[in-house]
């Protein structure tokens, strides 16, 4: 299949992911050569390697429109800031939803549209969307007015911040749909995968013009740009004199979905030269048991967190990984997938097991971690993080402890810390200055107190109407898709 056809389908019509024939290998001269290039033309010339059916020049179209000054508050797009010798965060919320989701999703939708037209779609397309709370913001800004398009987001009603519902619920734009679930985050993916392979839904939708793909990073075209900011931190550090090219580094990515670290690891099949991938996990630790276990173990109490984007229990995107691993070996990871859906737990083969331990190492952080962490790092640095970032470099040091590894280190920094304005002011500010406070005061305090300025997406959000008030149970989502659709 084309680049461009599974751009537009987004997952298989049998419910499973696509990947790439071949991965593109870069050289240490290659890294060279990329050396002094601006975020877009480095992200062109990273995408044509996988979406080889795009000419160089609609993909310098495409990456100009997404990465610019007028879409991103920092022309470098995705800063890497160095905090120590060997630690580095890449501060990838720059964007207009201020989570690192922007830089995907905001070169999507132009992907996607010149991919409907180069398979000669007519069908109108319209994106499904699950999300733990980012996702589905950076997708209905990206997919706001976009001609030929619709797109539906279900977000978890009591398992995102108030921020990130409220970035969702006042949502402008003629063709955009929110929708609360009653129930948690994988309930909501589970139904939104249920609806894309529901045969009857999709030839009701057929008879009116209409054709499902995905914004979720399931869609290949969601995940491929994400491949791009580790390259950029790559080079970043180069030019900081952090490394010499050439030189590895780790990388530490706090995770979920498991689709950010996912691409961290087509990096650095690609080449790029990394030592270790850390995966970072909040308390809902099923990737952590898994890396250093191989037992993928969904049967377990769901936690709600301070890291709300975390609180995943199936992690999607690790199909993709299983079948890298296994040399490709799909009819492995079936019985893998078909034995999580049906008996929530599956056991990977000791070479398998052994293999993913050689490239990702793994821990999780209690609650009481995560906000001690934001409390240490801007005492002995003056910045300001997140509480998923925070997973990340708390993982970051037990790794450091575990293994006495110095190789210099970047934690993707995964979200503006003024999203998730609570448990940072209460981490920095002291619980006491945030008593009686609604989440918008207590954003505006954490600014005026750091002297840190609020990102415009963010700024009075409580001023905006809401726009969007539907709920619904979790087995009634396809019903709200009919009805929103009118089918």
């Amino acid at each position: 299949m084309s680049s461009a056809e599974a751009i537009k389908a987004g997952i298989a019509p049998d419910g499973g992911l696509f990947v790439p024939e071949h991965v593109v290998i870069y050289t240490e001269k290659d890294l060279e050569t990329l050396q002094n290039l601006d975020y877009a033309t480095l992200a062109r010339h990273i995408l044509e390697g996988y979406l080889d059916d795009f000419t160089r020049e609609e993909l310098a179209e495409c990456t100009a429109n997404a990465y610019n000054s007028t879409s991103f508050d920092d022309n470098r797009i995705a800063p890497v800031v160095k905090l120590s010798e060997q630690l580095h965060i890449q501060e990838l919320w720059h964007g207009p939803t201020s989570a690192f989701k922007d830089m995907a999703l905001q070169i999507l939708p132009h992907l996607l549209t010149r991919a409907a037209k180069k398979t000669g779609e007519s069908d109108e397309i319209v994106i499904l969307v699950a999300t733990s709370g980012d996702t589905g913001k950076a997708a209905l800004a990206g997919f706001k007015d976009v001609p030929g398009t619709r797109i539906i987001v279900f977000y978890p009603e009591d398992g995102v911040s108030l921020i990130q519902k409220r970035q969702m619920v006042t949502q402008e734009g003629s063709n955009v749909h929110v929708v609360g679930v009653k129930g948690n985050f994988d309930d909501t993916q589970n139904g939104v995968k249920a609806i894309f392979v529901d045969e009857e839904i999709k030839e009701l939708m057929k008879n009116r013009g209409l054709k499902f793909s995905s914004a979720n990073s399931i869609n290949w075209g969601r995940l491929v740009p994400q491949i791009v900011y580790y390259f950029y931190a790559y080079l970043e550090m180069y030019r900081q004199g952090s490394i010499k090219m050439g030189d590895k580094i780790n990388i530490v990515v706090p995770t979920g979905n498991f689709g950010n670290i996912l691409a961290a690891f087509y990096a650095l099949k690609m080449g790029l030269p990394v030592n270790r991938l850390v995966c970072a996990s909040n308390e809902n630790n099923v990737l952590t048991e898994f890396i250093n276990t191989g037992c993928y173990n969904r049967n377990r109490e769901f936690k709600r967190t301070i890291s709300p984007s975390m609180d995943i229990l199936i992690s999607s995107n690790l199909e993709r990984l299983l079948f890298e691993i296994t040399g490709h070996d799909d009819a492995r990871v079936k019985n893998w997938m078909n034995s999580l859906k049906t008996d929530g737990i599956y056991y990977v083969d000791d070479s398998t097991k052994q293999k993913i331990s050689e490239i990702f190492w793994a821990q999780f952080t209690t609650e009481n971690e995560i906000l001690a962490t934001i409390q240490s790092i801007y005492q002995e640095y003056g910045c300001l993080v997140d509480t998923h970032t925070a997973v990340g470099i708390d993982v970051y040091d037990k790794y450091v402890i575990s293994t006495g590894d110095m190789t210099p280190s970047v934690v993707a920094a995964t979200a503006s810390p003024f999203k998730f304005s609570g448990s940072v002011a209460g981490a920095v500010l002291g619980e006491n200055a945030i008593i009686g406070k609604d989440e918008y005061e207590v954003l505006r305090l954490l600014s005026e107190k750091t002297g840190i300025p609020v990102p415009k997406g963010l700024k009075d959000l409580d001023k905006i109407p809401v726009r969007h008030t539907s709920v619904v149970e979790s087995n009634g989502m396809k019903q709200q898709v009919a009805k929103i659709l009118n089918l």
